[in-house]
């Protein structure tokens, strides 16, 4: 049976360090869509690790790690990330697989991305992507034009023609669209034969790899990227990524059953961040804001992009468990607010005089919401090296229960600080 890690907000929320902790225990650990747009940061051992498409279990020197087939697959990505993470110490051998049938993500969708990007700038609906060619990658995928890891390292007689062939064609309309862009496609192409040669042993047949793990009743970890506000279809769209980041995308991004998934856990930040554009509800343009984004260190892992800091928005927290069904949450970064004299929580929305709880599909209605807040008071000490639920502070337990009666879900981990053993685990 199968453990998940969703983001509950709009991603960033810490779901390295959890993944990390309950990897100690895991046999498998898998990555289901996204791409190397990702970020997830572990402290272990004091040293740090930046995980992007690789699945964090690889910090476990015991785990396998999957990226399934709902990844938008980045070979360079792959090779880059791999050699940064031995070079810390990290042994990935024969414990690091690909799906055959994830799509790819190629230089060339990188260049497409900062074009269509700024299309969108200069008629002011910039996304704020991180144009890692993402979004056009699973565009090729949807319009059924792409090329999938297969298709890549297959060894038949005249594979690697086929495969040049598709990669040429997929240039030359990406060039009608967009204009004649600077692109070496044969010095492209024989660089990319020789990484299909490197990429080979690492590819799997991903549906059997991952039943196969369930019918010896492996342990097994999914570890979703971006978070359920992200999500293609029930995010703030079109402010989202371009993949499903619910639930329903680790079924589909994984092959496997919906009932092989055991528990469900939502990681949710302390506050709230995002990067890029679109509508943000509680987000604090004042000292709230600055002091959230300096003292948490709000800073994207993958871009280095400024988050954007506001309130705990619990609409949204409660609106993501609707989708996702958590059995549990995890609660990160709780000591940021250590300092604070209040901390205010979203508990409603006000629009055209009726109260909202739950967050509008329409962009305009969630742009000019008026927030409706609870005030609780904060606890002015710091909680770092507390180890148990016992020992916090009375109004930071007041605080993790008014979150917990409130979205209905228990927390069972509290993060207190940015290390492996910054974590509260309460029963």
């Amino acid at each position: 049976m199968a453990s998940v890690v969703l983001g509950a907000q709009w991603g960033d929320e810490g779901k390295g360090k959890l993944v990390d902790i309950l990897c100690g225990s895991i046999d498998v650990c898998a990555r289901c869509q996204g791409g190397d747009n990702a970020g997830h940061t572990i402290v272990a051992d004091d040293k740090t690790y930046d995980f992007h498409m690789l699945p964090s279990g690889l910090v476990n020197p015991s785990c396998k790690n999957l990226i399934g087939s709902g990844v938008v697959f980045n070979v360079d990505s792959f090779f880059r990330e791999k050699s940064k993470l031995e070079s810390k110490g990290l042994d990935c051998t024969g414990r690091l697989f690909v799906s055959s049938r994830a799509h790819m993500v190629f230089d060339f969708h990188q260049t497409v991305d900062g074009l269509r990007e700024a299309e969108r700038s200069s008629s002011s609906n910039a996304i704020g992507t991180t144009k890692r060619g993402i979004g056009p990658a699973y565009s090729t995928k949807a319009s059924r034009s792409g090329i999938r890891v297969h298709h890549f390292v297959a060894d038949f007689p005249g594979a690697w023609e086929e495969f040049a062939t598709a990669f040429r064609n997929l240039i030359s309309t990406r060039q009608k669209r967009y204009g004649t862009f600077e692109y070496d496609v044969e010095a492209s192409l024989a660089r990319y034969k020789d990484m299909a040669e490197k990429l080979r042993p690492f590819v799997v047949d991903a549906v059997s790899y991952m039943n196969q793990a369930l019918t010896d009743k492996k342990r097994i970890l999914i570890e979703g990227a971006n978070a359920l506000m992200l999500d293609i279809d029930y995010g703030t769209y079109p402010y989202v990524t371009s993949s499903s980041t619910s639930i329903g995308g680790v079924c589909t991004g994984l092959g496997i059953p919906p009932s092989t998934l055991t528990e469900t856990i939502g990681v949710v930040k302390a506050y709230t961040t995002r990067v890029g554009g679109g509508p943000f509800p509680t987000e604090q343009l004042n000292s709230i804001g600055e002091y959230l984004q300096n003292v948490g260190h709000e800073y994207g892992v993958t871009t280095g992009r400024k988050r954007r800091c506001g309130w705990l928005d619990l609409v949204v927290v409660k609106y993501s468990h609707m989708i996702n069904g958590y059995t549990s949450m995890n609660l990160t970064k709780l000591d940021v607010l250590d300092e604070l004299e209040e901390v205010k929580v979203a508990v409603a929305y006000k629009y055209k005089g009726e109260e909202l709880y739950t967050v509008p599909a329409d962009l305009y209605d969630l742009e000019h919401v008026e927030v409706v807040y609870e005030t609780l008071p904060g606890w002015k000490t710091s909680i770092a090296g507390i180890k148990s639920y016992e020992e916090l502070p009375a109004n930071a337990k007041k605080y993790i229960k008014f979150i917990e009666k409130y979205v209905g879900v228990p927390i069972k981990w509290i993060g207190t600080g940015p290390s492996r053993s910054s974590m509260i685990v309460k029963d």
